[in-house]
């Protein structure tokens, strides 16, 4: 008889669960859908910044789908060194497309900004190392903050979207489009409540279905030019000509790059802090080392830097679908619409209200996680308020005036007109200023700190005796007997 005991393997990583083939892919889509309008807008502006014809924006694009699908398989997949395996979806990075169209326009072309990715990306990939060690200036008063900011931030880009997207067609910001989002946005709510766990999970993809259906019956949704182009098409390396190198352009996209490893290193503590399973250094070094490597290399294929999508950290927390796997297939399905132009036609025909009805659930979702995670931090005799405070607002002055430094150097408007970058950078330097380096500080130095004091109504001490107290979570009265304590909600009934 065999009397060894069975060893129980170690707990698995919630990024790890494996689910059925048909909702992985179904998951996986939704992924692509919440991220499609985003990972297109770059080369249709890079692209006709650079006088390019429709065709050749059109190979912009597929490229840019089949590269961030390449880059988001090896982030959630990952080989040795490359990769955070965490379910981030990669794509084009918004960071720099003004520093592109500015090479463009100062006459190096588009094949100026493919070299500068290319340069810059090499040396971001070298300093990786130095980022990946920052991990512990990263606290919930941090995390939480840049977290709530990268939500707050992504709220302009929902209200566009719902408004149609693009600001100069005659019926942006029209009764029916702001209509349509907001019937999609009340189709994600209600199956959120009524429907079963998997049709809840999957109500971001129901709602933008349903949402097109909608479109479609008030002639709202053209797929007219689902049919034209090519079907199946590879996309051709440097299509566009060799890259050239100039000192100017690179060190303008090295601090895009910058940037880039800055949000994504946010990127990846807000979704490790979403999923629940541990973020260190050697995470973090993995998935900036995926960020720079995808980055180099996209321009062989015509694309641009890549960075992790913030969008998509909250489609995981409103899914709670924690599977890197279901973000794996999503890539695959980049790497097919890449493939398959008319696949991408079909997609990039839903209706860009849609998108944002459903995007303004999304990005709440994300600054109500980042609100979350301040929940856990200690506001008590510190200066902890005051540094969520100013990082939040700082944060959001890019957004509420957009034009705020546009009179200052472009190195420094590149990286502070992310609102994201902004919060970041300030939550780090004062929490570095008033919790490391405490040289200084005393105890309520400030209203912020003197607020945070705890207070006890009068009419609740009016039931003590004098001897009561409260040990290990429980009540326990003069005599030493436990006092029940009845939820407020109870005593209504």
């Amino acid at each position: 008889m065999n009397t060894k005991k069975k060893v129980r393997p170690a707990a698995a990583r919630p990024e790890d669960q494996k689910l059925p083939i048909g909702s992985t892919f179904a998951y996986g889509f939704q992924h692509v859908l919440t991220m499609y309008g985003g990972i297109i807008a770059p080369p249709l502006i890079i692209g006709a910044a650079a006088g390019m014809s429709s065709q050749d924006i059109g190979l912009l694009i597929a490229a840019c789908l089949f590269v961030g699908g390449l880059a988001t398989i090896l982030q959630t997949v990952g080989i040795r060194f490359f990769g955070s395996q965490l379910p981030l979806v990669q794509g084009v990075s918004f960071a720099g497309v003004s520093t592109m169209v500015a090479i463009v326009h100062g006459g190096g072309g588009i094949q100026a900004v493919f070299g500068s990715v290319i340069a810059a990306s090499l040396i971001g990939l070298a300093i990786t190392p130095l980022f990946s060690k920052i991990i512990r200036f990263f606290p919930p008063v941090v995390t939480g903050t840049v977290i709530t900011t990268i939500g707050l931030t992504l709220m302009p880009v929902a209200a566009n979207w719902a408004m149609g997207g693009n600001s100069k067609a005659p019926n942006y910001g029209s009764v029916a489009n702001i209509g349509l989002a907001a019937a999609t946005m009340a189709i994600v709510l209600l199956l959120s409540k009524v429907g079963s766990a998997a049709i809840s999970r999957l109500s971001i993809l129901l709602a933008m279905v349903l949402g097109t259906v909608i479109a479609v019956v008030f002639g709202m949704a053209d797929f007219s030019k689902v049919g034209q182009g090519e079907i199946v098409a590879f996309p051709t390396p440097f299509a566009f000509g060799a890259p050239t190198f100039e000192i100017a352009a690179i060190v303008s996209m090295l601090i895009v790059i910058l940037v880039t490893l800055t949000e994504t290193s946010a990127d990846i503590i807000a979704v490790g802090e979403i999923v629940g399973t541990k973020v260190d250094s050697k995470r973090i070094g993995d998935g900036l080392r995926a960020d720079m490597l995808s980055s180099a290399i996209s321009p062989l294929f015509n694309s641009f830097t890549q960075s992790a999508f913030a969008q998509n950290v909250g489609l995981v927390a409103i899914t709670g679908v924690k599977s890197r796997f279901v973000v794996s297939a999503g890539g695959l399905i980049l790497v097919i619409l890449g493939l398959l132009p008319v696949l991408g036609r079909v997609v990039a025909a839903v209706p860009t209200p849609v998108l944002g009805g459903a995007g303004v659930v999304l990005f709440g979702t994300v600054a109500a996680s980042g609100i979350r995670t301040l929940a856990k931090v200690e506001y008590k005799n510190n200066m902890n308020l005051i540094i969520v405070a100013a990082s939040i607002g700082f944060g959001m002055i890019p957004i509420a005036a957009p034009a705020f430094y546009d009179q200052f150097p472009s190195w420094f408007g590149t990286i502070f007109h992310s609102g994201i970058s902004s919060a970041a950078v300030m939550a780090i330097l004062l929490n570095l200023l008033f919790n490391h380096l405490k040289a200084g500080n005393s105890e309520n130095q400030s209203v912020f700190v003197a607020g945070t004091g705890r207070v006890v109504r009068e009419e609740d001490l009016k039931c003590l005796a004098d001897g009561d107290r409260y040990e290990g979570g429980k009540l326990i009265d003069c005599d030493g007997k436990e006092v029940p304590v009845q939820s407020s909600t109870t005593s209504e009934h």
